[in-house]
């Protein structure tokens, strides 16, 4: 699934981010570019970094972003 839409970033590569070592959202910001336009999705990313989403089934809501 598609976390940041505006970067075309999925949760697997937050997963795998966050899994080899970023410990902040600054780290998938650098590494990835999470959350570097808009911002919308900068909750959910972080969220992957407090747990690395052992319950990667977590159902969320999608955000509509209009540019």
């Amino acid at each position: 699934m598609y976390v940041c839409i505006c970067n075309a970033i999925s949760d697997r590569q937050i997963q795998e981010t966050v899994a080899a070592g970023a410990t902040s959202l600054g780290d998938l910001k650098d590494q990835l570019g999470v959350a570097t336009c808009c911002g919308c999705c900068a909750e959910l990313a972080s969220s992957y970094l407090g747990n690395q989403h052992a319950n990667a089934t977590q159902m969320v809501s999608p955000i509509v972003v209009e540019h």
